[in-house]
């Protein structure tokens, strides 16, 4: 992305940022524990918790998934970033919220709560691209393996170490089972040591380690590139990757045969195609609509 867009970018963040934080916080009200900021495209949700390190409590969660879902089918969305205030990204469950002082059905609460933000964010219909910068434990691990693109500075680190405080990290399992090869993910989890940014990169927990300074300029480059695509066409390819991963060889060419026949059906996938032999940049609707 040229130099001149990064920056306009940046400044627009800057500034939607400083107007949420002052919206949110207000005179003699707690902050939210999450922030929501959008420009051009780009959605940052920040978590806002450093103190407790992030951590994903049941308010956290419900924080993080109504930011997800604002206003998610707007054509004016393209993609979502999730970031983190602190040094640590998030280190996982409260585990004040997981103590026999509060019963099973809050316990229950706690995961189904997680669970469903964890399986949202492969539903939503644009990307979505977690921005590690420091530690990410448990529950925090496992956002980090749910986002569709993780981006980590090289400073960040990846653990489940639950096993060590007699909490198997059960339901952390399921997102590192499916990002990371078997004995690499059992190992952490059997274990509790943690991964260093290189090892998650060489692993496929994450896409791309940068160094710190580089941290924001890298994910906002994704996310231009992103930004430059046909959210209808991107938001059928979603769907279809994470639908097909679930199915057997021969079902999942056979369901992805049809897609890209329906693809070709979209305005924007009939646009593309004239963009191309023309010679021209295309024009996206970001419409379901199909070509008349």
């Amino acid at each position: 992305m040229a130099a001149a867009a990064l920056w306009r970018l940046r400044r627009a963040f800057t500034a939607a940022f400083s107007s949420a934080a002052a919206a949110a916080a207000g005179p003699g009200r707690p902050e939210k524990l999450t922030v929501r900021r959008q420009a051009e495209g780009v959605r940052n949700i920040i978590l806002n918790n450093p103190r407790r390190r992030n951590a994903l409590s049941l308010s956290m969660l419900q924080s993080l998934r109504e930011d997800l879902l604002h206003d998610v089918k707007s054509k004016d969305l393209r993609v979502i970033i999730i970031s983190a205030e602190g040094p640590v990204f998030c280190s996982g469950h409260d585990l004040k919220e997981l103590s026999s002082e509060d019963d099973v059905k809050h316990h229950s609460q706690v995961f189904e709560m997680c669970a469903e933000v964890m399986t949202l964010i492969q539903k939503l219909p644009v990307p979505v691209i977690a921005k590690v910068n420091g530690l990410a434990t448990a529950a925090g691990c496992q956002l980090v393996a749910s986002c569709d693109i993780a981006v980590a500075s090289e400073k960040s680190q990846f653990a489940t170490p639950g096993v060590n405080i007699g909490l198997f990290c059960s339901t952390p399992a399921v997102a590192l089972g499916r990002s990371l090869p078997r004995k690499v993910a059992l190992e952490m989890l059997f274990t509790g040591e943690p991964l260093s940014a290189q090892e998650a990169l060489m692993h496929g927990l994450v896409s791309k380690v940068v160094p710190e300074d580089k941290l924001e300029e890298e994910t906002m480059k994704i996310s231009q590139k992103i930004c430059e695509s046909s959210k209808s066409v991107l938001a059928l390819g979603k769907a279809t990757f994470y639908r097909q991963m679930a199915q057997d060889l021969d079902t999942a060419y056979k369901m992805t045969t049809q897609v890209m026949v329906d693809n070709l059906t979209l305005r924007d996938g009939q646009e593309g195609i004239e963009a191309f032999i023309q010679k021209r940049k295309p024009v996206w609707s970001h419409s379901q609509d199909e070509k008349k």
